[in-house]
């Protein structure tokens, strides 16, 4: 924009810059889509590799459901934040709420998004499920005892269901009451992902005091992706361990707002998708170790227009080349949530590439990654569909969208139209 560069400064042209994009492509940073009509296409929808159609599973969620987890005999685990775990069968019908997992709160403030305390977020099966029954919930443990206002932390839980109850419970991951935080649970994270020798990873967002406190602190366990074993244990290997004063589950730390945890079966690589403010929405490859920037640096902007640059004001002297870059930058922001690396057979030629979902977007994109790890080329699937909240594949290679919205939250399943 050479016209400006004598009237405007770098930081004020940017903000004009991401401005304009917003406007293209209809994507304020205001507008949330919370309510906006859901628009499923009918018939079948074109896209590069495979067509395929949607199908309806169910429609009776809560508003506010977090996470879906398909079963081997075609059944969905679903997670509601405020309300708990459901099974939907293969007909769409849903169950009651099980009981007996970790207690939730349903006294969240109604604002322009919800904010609350004490929500059940992912859901994970054990990689040998079908042997030991072991399901995973990561949640935010509320304090019991709070004076006048609510707090919470993450928490990572291991029980089965039998006989539709949650028994046999273990803690695994939690750093306990010290962390409580009044930041609302919204920006929490709470993925979970396996890779492929066992160990669990669990993100972990903005929960200090503020959304800049303690994130570059090696000491404080928000802002980071976690890695343990199946069993809670602390793997000897982790890249802090040894260091003192340092929290030794850390695996990667500088992270906002981690909505997305997934292991590339391809690659042998753990990636996370993570939210910007205005821009700065990220597909990451977690390498152990490794700082991906915030508070100091974005690609985004605050919200207010200004750059984000807290390294000064939180006294952190840092070098740029130690701050490890997004693979995929998506900005304007489209308020980037789950996905998935698809290795299914209903949809062969998407094998490997990823499938990426937003909120405010309503967008789902198919991003192709290179074999050492890089950018190689995206395709929209779909979009103005509404918020999608979970990206799961079940064990027949459909591929299944969590939806959430103000009229109750839903699940649809892809299915491919064209020959494979």
């Amino acid at each position: 924009m050479p016209a400006y560069i004598d009237v405007l400064s770098p930081e004020e042209i940017r903000g004009l810059a991401i401005y304009i994009a917003e406007r293209r492509v209809d994507r304020l940073f205001t507008d949330f889509r919370i309510d906006a009509p859901i628009a499923i296409p009918g018939g079948t929808v074109a896209s590069q590799e495979h067509d395929f159609r949607l199908e309806l599973v169910t429609d009776k969620l809560d508003p506010l459901p977090f996470s879906i987890q398909p079963l081997p005999d075609g059944r969905i685990l679903v997670t509601e934040k405020m309300k708990g775990l459901r099974i939907v069968d293969k007909q769409g019908n849903i169950s009651e709420l099980i009981p007996g997992t970790p207690e939730v709160f349903d006294d969240a403030i109604e604002a322009v998004l919800v904010w609350g305390h004490g929500w059940l977020l992912d859901i994970a099966l054990h990689p040998d499920y079908e042997e030991n029954g072991w399901i995973y919930l990561h949640h935010t443990e509320r304090c019991k005892d709070c004076w006048l206002i609510a707090r919470s932390f993450n928490r990572v839980v291991r029980g089965r269901i039998k006989d539709n109850q949650w028994v046999d419970e273990e803690e695994i991951w939690y750093p306990g009451p010290a962390y409580y935080s009044f930041v609302p649970d919204v920006a929490a994270g709470g993925r979970l992902a396996f890779d492929n020798e066992g160990f669990l990873y669990i993100s972990v967002g903005v929960k200090g005091s503020s959304n800049f406190d303690g994130v570059q602190d090696l000491t404080k366990p928000w802002g980071k992706i976690h890695r343990v074993h199946d069993d809670g244990r602390i793997p000897g290997d982790n890249p802090f361990i040894g260091q003192n004063d340092t929290y030794p589950t850390i695996w990667t730390f500088g992270h906002r707002s981690p909505q997305g945890l997934e292991f590339n079966a391809a690659t042998n690589t753990i990636w996370s998708t993570e939210m910007g403010p205005r821009g700065g929405d990220e597909l990451n490859l977690l390498k152990p170790g490794r700082n991906y920037g915030w508070p100091l640096v974005s690609l985004g902007l605050n919200y207010d227009g200004s750059p984000i640059e807290y390294a000064d004001w939180l006294d952190i002297a840092f070098d740029l080349h130690d701050i490890e870059q997004p693979v995929v930058d998506l900005t304007p922001a489209p308020a980037v949530s789950s996905f998935i690396f698809y290795q299914g057979d209903m949809f062969p030629r998407w094998r490997s590439n990823a499938l990426v979902g937003s909120l405010k977007g309503s967008t789902l994109y198919r991003i192709i990654i290179g074999e050492a790890g890089e950018y190689v080329s995206s395709e929209t699937l779909l979009s103005q569909l509404a918020r999608i909240r979970d990206i799961e594949v079940g064990a027949d290679g459909n591929i299944y969208l969590l939806l959430e919205h103000a009229d109750g939250g839903q699940i649809l399943r892809m299915t491919p139209t064209s020959e494979i």
